[in-house]
C-alpha cells in the first residue's frame, strides 16, 4: 500500500516545468526525495499538499484525494518545514495555542515531551531560538499529533553538522516504525544513508528512479583502472565516465564486463547515495537509466 501516490501530474509556472510526475511512496518506510536545488522538491511537496494545483493528473494521499479530504488528511500529517512560518513575536505558548484546535489528536502531554527532550522554553519568543531551535520546535509540533505520514521538506537544510546528526537521530529514534511513513526531501544525500529505505530521484524535472534503495544501489557498480584499458565500446557501458593522472572512474551497470576483462585489474565497488546522484546529475538521461534498470 502506498501513502503517496502520484499519476502523470503536470505542473508550470512561468519558465518552470514538471513533466509527467509519477512515482509512489510505500507506507511504513522511510523514503528519501532527492534531486539538485532547484529541480522542483518543494514544488512537488506543495502539489502533494493541495497548497498549489497542477495542471493535470492525480495525487492521492492515503488513496484519498487531499482536495475533496483535506482536513482528514492533514490531521494525518505531520508536516516539517525547512522554516517556521510563524510570528517570531509568539511565544512557544501562543504557538501551540494557534496550531492545537487545527489538529483533532493533539497531545499536549507529548509536545511537553519533545519540548522538555530539546530544550524548548515555553514563555521564550520565536525570534530568540536559533535556527536548529526552531527546527526542533518543527518537530516538536509534528510529533504531537498522532501523524502516520511526516513530510520533511530540507528539515536539515541550513543546520551545523552536530544539530545535523542530531535532527536526523531524532527522526530516526521517533519515526522509524513499521506503522509510520517518513517522506524525506533534501539535496544534502548523506543525510540518507542511515534512514532511508526507499528513494525518489528528480533530475530535469522527471522522476529517473523510484525505487527501494538496496534495489537501486545494487544495479549500480563504480569500476576504477587504468586509462589505457578504456575503449569506445567501454565508454558505452557507463552511464558517466571520468577521467585523471591515475586512471578513470566510470559508473556502470556491466562491471561484470569489465571485471570479465581486465581482472584484478579493476577495482569494483558499491556507490553510496552521493556518489550515485553526482555521477548521474553528471551523466546520461533519464530513459536511458530506466531502460537499463528497470
Amino acid at each position: 500500500m502506498n501513502a503517496i501516490e502520484l499519476n502523470a501530474v503536470n505542473y508550470q509556472y512561468k519558465e518552470f516545468k514538471l513533466n509527467d510526475i509519477s512515482f509512489e511512496v510505500p507506507q511504513g518506510f522511510v523514503t528519501g526525495f532527492i534531486g539538485a536545488n532547484g529541480v522542483g522538491k518543494t514544488t512537488l511537496i506543495r502539489l502533494i499538499m493541495d497548497l498549489i494545483e497542477p495542471e493535470s493528473g492525480e495525487i492521492l494521499v492515503f488513496n484519498k484525494q487531499m482536495k475533496i479530504n483535506a482536513e482528514e488528511i492533514k490531521n494525518r500529517i505531520g508536516f516539517i518545514y525547512s522554516e517556521l512560518y510563524l510570528n517570531d513575536k509568539w511565544t512557544v505558548n501562543k504557538i501551540e495555542k494557534y496550531i492545537a484546535p487545527f489538529y483533532k489528536k493533539w497531545d499536549n502531554d507529548r509536545f511537553n515531551y519533545f519540548l522538555e527532550k530539546f530544550n524548548l522554553a515555553r514563555d521564550k519568543k520565536l525570534k530568540t531560538f536559533s535556527t536548529g531551535m526552531k527546527m526542533k520546535l518543527s518537530i516538536a509540533i509534528a510529533f504531537s499529533h498522532h501523524a502516520e505520514l511526516f513530510i520533511l521538506d530540507e528539515p536539515t537544510s541550513g543546520l551545523d553538522p552536530i544539530v545535523r546528526n542530531e535532527v536526523l537521530d531524532i527522526i530516526q529514534q521517533e519515526l522509524i516504525d513499521e506503522n509510520k511513513t517518513v517522506f524525506i526531501s533534501t539535496h544534502i544525500i548523506s543525510d540518507l544513508e542511515k534512514i532511508a529505505d526507499y528513494l525518489v530521484y528528480l533530475k530535469d524535472s522527471e522522476i529517473v528512479f523510484n525505487d527501494f534503495l538496496d534495489d537501486i544501489l545494487n544495479k549500480f557498480q563504480i569500476v576504477k583502472g587504468d586509462s589505457s584499458q578504456i575503449d569506445d565500446e567501454l565508454v558505452s557501458l557507463a552511464y558517466y565516465i571520468e577521467y585523471n593522472k591515475t586512471g578513470y572512474t566510470a559508473l556502470t551497470t556491466h562491471a561484470n564486463v569489465f571485471k570479465e576483462i581486465f581482472g584484478n585489474e579493476v577495482a569494483i565497488t558499491r556507490p553510496k547515495i552521493e556518489e550515485l546522484m553526482v555521477f548521474l546529475e553528471k551523466g546520461l538521461h533519464k530513459i536511458e537509466i530506466e531502460n537499463d534498470i528497470s
